[in-house]
């Protein structure tokens, strides 16, 4: 049977991971820095337990009534996030970071650089909770 369900859906696969950063503009003067980051820019870190939903939008394929396999796709994030993330500082070991303020903003912002042609334009959101309280939502570079 190779009927296509109608319209486009939403798919997320969440991953979890354990990691250290720093904010701090190498910019700005350390006196800035504390006012900006406060107690983010402690000079050793500080960790967070991270959890990313990473969603998919597109029509399910009329072969396999899916928009995307998620074991495919958990395999994907395992190999380009989790092992490269999972329990390392991010300003000091994650070299697709360097150069950035490790912010959810610009963490987000790289996670999806290397993930968006692996997932064929189906890439939609990705959203990165850094706590319970605080996550933010990034739609892609051309979102605007």
């Amino acid at each position: 049977m190779t009927t296509r369900p109608p319209g486009a859906f939403e798919l997320t696969r969440r991953l979890e991971f354990s990691a250290a950063h720093r904010l701090h503009n190498p910019d700005f003067s350390d006196e800035k820095n504390r006012d900006v980051f406060g107690v983010c820019n402690n000079p050793n870190g500080h960790g967070h337990n991270y959890v990313l939903d990473v969603t998919l939008r597109g029509p399910a394929d009329p072969a396999t009534g899916m928009v995307m396999d998620l074991n495919r796709l958990a395999v994907l994030l395992h190999e380009k996030v989790f092992t490269e993330v999972d329990h390392k500082h991010l300003d000091h070991d994650v070299a697709w970071l360097a150069g950035r303020i490790s912010t959810a903003e610009n963490v987000a912002a790289a996670i999806w650089e290397r993930l968006d042609a692996d997932l064929e334009g189906k890439l939609y959101r990705l959203r990165l909770y850094e706590s319970d309280h605080n996550y933010v939502d990034y739609h892609g570079p051309d979102a605007g």
